[in-house]
């Protein structure tokens, strides 16, 4: 039996050699995306990479169904969901769906939302799918960016970073959506708080849910990274929590249990599981979950990305280090 750790080298091997850089003109994939305005584009389409997988060979999720939170039982209490509580409504999205899958097309409370997971950079984050009252729905493009998951809609096909929810090519570059207050964190603490909350049902597609496919990523390093490695001697793969510009590392917050400061109160308490460690999810090593909210105690639009990413997306960000 190959050890874990050759085996995900082995893995990144071959990715990398499926992968390509925008180079040829025209791109070996651009018939993927007929509809697609290549001459606005909002970053240098030579930083955009396959990842391997085709348009939408990472299918997105619409419409998932949910059951009573209370009667699951595939799912471990410690293995990691995506919040969000809006409009009286509590729903969590079990990250050993959304490793598979990375965008769950919803609608929660009326409000049209996009779940999204890129497994690369731990970035889970929400977005409102409205535009210019428009309603957008996405999809995996299976294209890379710095190793962030580059999204695309299917209205216009243009491009939309994932760590940013800004469009970077077509019709849409340069315009951003709106992020919205969404949190990971255990299974049994999001049961615990909300005993009629609901929870996404198993998607119906053949996957090995519960198993991570990127088993023991969170202590390599970056896939189909270029970028500089983060200052400050932090690991590039050190998970970092990010409100606008501003990043705290896990790190600190171990030690720490509770920061305030900049106007944002981050609490951290050990209990979930890394989706990223072991084989299997529910195994993980425990990283813990955080919750951010400003001064009056509501819940503000965060991301718990790796540090490679926080320094790729905003190079100009400031670390808060404490003293």
């Amino acid at each position: 039996m190959i050890p874990r750790p050759a085996r995900f080298a082995a893995l990144i091997l071959l990715l990398s050699l499926a992968a390509t850089v925008l180079r040829a003109d025209p791109p070996p994939w651009l018939g993927e995306f007929p509809g697609q305005d290549w001459q606005s584009a909002a970053v240098d389409l030579s930083t955009i990479r396959s990842g391997g997988p085709p348009r939408d060979g990472i299918p997105a999720l619409d419409a998932p169904r949910f059951i009573d939170a209370a009667t699951e039982t595939r799912i471990d209490g410690r293995e990691p969901v995506l919040t969000l509580e809006m409009g009286g409504e509590a729903r969590a999205y079990p990250i050993r769906y959304l490793i598979w899958h990375e965008i769950a097309n919803d609608t929660v409370a009326g409000v049209p939302v996009a779940v999204t997971y890129c497994p690369l950079c731990n970035s889970a984050m929400v977005f409102d799918r409205r535009l210019d009252g428009k309603v957008l729905s996405f999809g995996v493009s299976g294209r890379l960016r710095q190793s962030d998951m580059v999204m695309y809609d299917r209205q216009s096909e243009s491009f939309w970073q994932q760590a940013l929810g800004q469009g970077i090519v077509g019709r849409h570059a340069g315009r951003d959506l709106t992020q919205l207050p969404a949190w990971m964190e255990d299974f049994a603490t999001f049961r615990t708080r909300n005993p009629d909350g609901r929870v996404m049902d198993e998607p119906d597609w053949r996957r090995a849910y519960g198993r991570n496919p990127y088993a023991g990523y969170d202590s390599g390093r970056p896939f189909l990274y270029t970028g500089e490695d983060p200052p400050h001697g932090i690991d590039p793969l050190e998970r970092v929590v990010r409100v606008g510009n501003r990043a705290w590392p896990f790190a600190r917050l171990f030690t720490a249990g509770e920061i305030d400061e900049a106007g944002v109160t981050i609490r951290w308490e050990a209990g979930q599981a890394s989706a990223l460690d072991s084989a299997r999810i529910a195994e993980g090593r425990d990283v813990g979950r955080v919750r951010v909210q400003d001064e009056r105690g509501r819940d503000l639009p965060h991301d718990l990305l790796f540090a490679f990413a926080f320094h790729a997306f905003w190079p100009e960000g400031i670390w808060m280090l404490g003293n």
